[in-house]
């Protein structure tokens, strides 16, 4: 059907997306995914963290949408019962040059909006973790952490639910614009299918200016680009297990890509260590990186040994940028400036994307029009 609303991309966002549009459309929304089934990409791959909105810029749609996704994501867990944990996380100083970090992401975090934020000093952070190292640290009451692919799932039965419908091993291979539409050709096997749309929402994630150049817009003039970046994860010995309770991060350092290696858990009481940061999109965990590992975990764990860890699995970004230190927000366009109405591109969805995901599926169906 010509008046269609088609999602390219079945990660957390374009379900999310696919989910929101459908309470509206009903069975014209289709969701289209290439691999076999959701989230088979960075959705898949990642820290599993709901996060409280400190680090991004305030104003940023990093910022506003996380803070918002944030409050949707506990409210949706607790009406469909999906596994969360609201645990909070300190942002652990090492030393004391660090306490200044520690200000400035409250200050930062505040700006921001995000409820709760104190500093707690040494004797406090001992009391609440006596396993973590550290002389101060940032606490977050709102973080926790989520069962993401129960969460991922629940956004696929509401689509469902609404009548919408959802094809995997579904590749789009071309786009055109036709007048006030769109035709989509979709490799479905070994044909070609031709699917006509109204609007189309490209959340094809670490394949988002691939599918962008198909409809002809210059991703590299637009600011498209995708540059995969490698994450890894190493898992904590399962006798660790019940030692730290929160979300522990260091206040990170200039040398630091991203957040720096933290300390994540899950909802079956798992610990690990991760992610680092290297561009590329190789999905093998370099052991020979183990000691970078180990040399983090033990500013805040003293008694982590070489033993416990082993390698857990590595995650891709989709990032806007090349290298590291340089920052892009999310992208969320309707595209009718390049002569493209009703297309709309989401780009550079990385953390806090699980997060922010439900918000930026309110912002979707603002622009669908």
């Amino acid at each position: 059907m010509s008046d269609s609303v088609v999602i390219v991309g079945a990660g957390i966002v374009g379900l999310a997306v696919a989910a929101r549009l459908a309470r509206r459309f009903g069975d014209r929304v289709l969701l289209l995914e290439r691999h076999d089934g959701i989230c088979r990409e960075a959705s898949s791959r990642n820290s599993e963290v709901i996060h409280a909105g400190i680090y991004y810029p305030e104003g940023s749609l990093k910022a506003t949408s996380c803070g918002r996704g944030r409050e949707l994501l506990y409210r949706r867990c607790a009406a469909r019962d999906v596994p969360h944990v609201r645990s909070g996380k300190l942002i652990v100083a090492s030393a004391d040059d660090e306490r200044p970090g520690l200000e400035e992401l409250l200050a930062k975090g505040r700006g921001n909006g995000v409820p709760g934020l104190r500093i707690v000093e040494t004797r406090e952070l001992r009391s609440m973790e006596p396993e973590v190292a550290g002389v101060a640290a940032l606490w977050s009451p709102e973080s926790g952490y989520v069962d993401s692919h129960q969460y991922a799932e629940s956004f696929l039965r509401e689509l469902l639910d609404h009548g919408g419908a959802a094809v995997f091993r579904a590749d789009v291979v071309g786009a055109d614009q036709r007048g006030g539409s769109y035709r989509l050709d979709v490799r479905m096997g070994d044909a070609v299918h031709g699917i006509d749309a109204s609007h189309v929402v490209n959340a094809a994630g670490l394949g988002q200016d691939a599918v962008s150049a198909l409809v002809g817009i210059d991703v590299d003039a637009a600011g498209l680009r995708t540059f995969p970046c490698r994450g890894c994860w190493w898992t904590i010995a399962p006798r660790h297990r019940g030692r730290v309770r929160a979300l522990i991060y260091p206040v990170g350092r200039a040398e630091d890509a991203g957040l720096g290696i933290h300390l994540c858990l899950d909802v079956g009481g798992g610990l690990r260590l991760g992610p680092d940061f290297v561009f590329g999109d190789d999905l093998d965990v370099p052991v020979e990186r183990k000691a970078l590992f180990l040399e983090a975990g033990r500013r805040l764990f003293p008694w982590l040994e070489d033993a416990d860890l082993t390698p857990d699995m590595a995650g891709v970004r989709a990032k806007l940028v090349p290298r590291p230190g340089m920052w892009r927000d999310f992208v969320v366009r309707e595209e009718s400036g390049r002569g493209l109405p009703g297309w709309i591109t989401l780009a550079g969805i990385e953390s806090p994307g699980l997060t922010s995901a439900a918000a930026l599926a309110e912002d979707v169906d603002a622009l669908v029009v």
